[in-house]
């Protein structure tokens, strides 16, 4: 048996909360098992609800949840950047469930470059990678990974709601967001991805602002 995992993220663009990467292994011959699995931008809220449950019902799988202060440390670090990164936390799933085969959904246009390095990083050099733009479209456990890292993605989204207020959908062309960062931007730095251009322009502007008024 052909032991098969998708590898794919959610929240790679918002300007707060965290990018979550999610794997979804299964033997080759019961892919058909994880159901009308698709990109999960083409679902709806409630149907990625109903395939997430059945996806962890009958597959392996791992989420991994990268912080914003962890995504700020890389695109701020001298070796990393966020493709380096995801590379980084898609080997670490790799590594955990050791599948034949590992299908990853390239968030780099230079795949062959990208496979180069993640091949550093998995020390079972039998498995097998297919990297590719867009896979979550070709490949059902593709699909399937980006499903569950939706739903994680969604549900955080919705804890910050429920702790801090309506902050919008978390990414950076949302005004309801914009407002949030404009009157929380200090006060609760941890939910906040500093490196973003939207939250450094809107943070400096409300500097300028205080110092104005002082």
């Amino acid at each position: 048996m052909v032991k098969i995992l998708g590898i794919d993220e959610a929240g790679r663009g918002p300007v707060m909360g965290p990018l979550v990467m999610a794997g979804v292994m299964i033997n080759e011959e019961d892919q058909d098992q994880l159901g009308e699995v698709k990109d999960s931008k083409l679902l709806s809220h409630g149907k990625r609800m109903q395939l997430d449950k059945q996806i962890r019902e009958i597959a392996d799988f791992k989420v991994i949840e990268v912080e914003p202060e962890e995504i700020d440390a890389a695109l701020l670090s001298e070796d990393l950047n966020l493709n380096w990164l995801e590379a980084h936390k898609q080997a670490e799933i790799i590594n955990e469930l050791q599948p034949d085969q590992a299908i990853i959904d390239c968030p780099s246009t230079n795949c062959e470059a990208y496979e180069k390095y993640l091949k550093e990083l998995i020390p079972n050099k039998n498995i097998k990678l297919i990297v590719e733009n867009k896979a979550d479209m070709n490949y059902k456990t593709c699909s399937a990974g980006s499903i569950l890292a939706k739903v994680r993605r969604e549900e955080r989204v919705q804890e910050l709601k429920d702790k801090f207020g309506d902050t919008g959908s978390g990414y950076p062309a949302d005004p309801k967001t914009k407002e949030f960062i404009k009157h929380n931007w200090n006060k609760h730095p941890e939910i906040f991805r500093k490196t973003w251009s939207t939250f450094k322009k809107i943070a400096e502007s409300e500097k300028q602002n205080q110092q104005t008024l002082f």
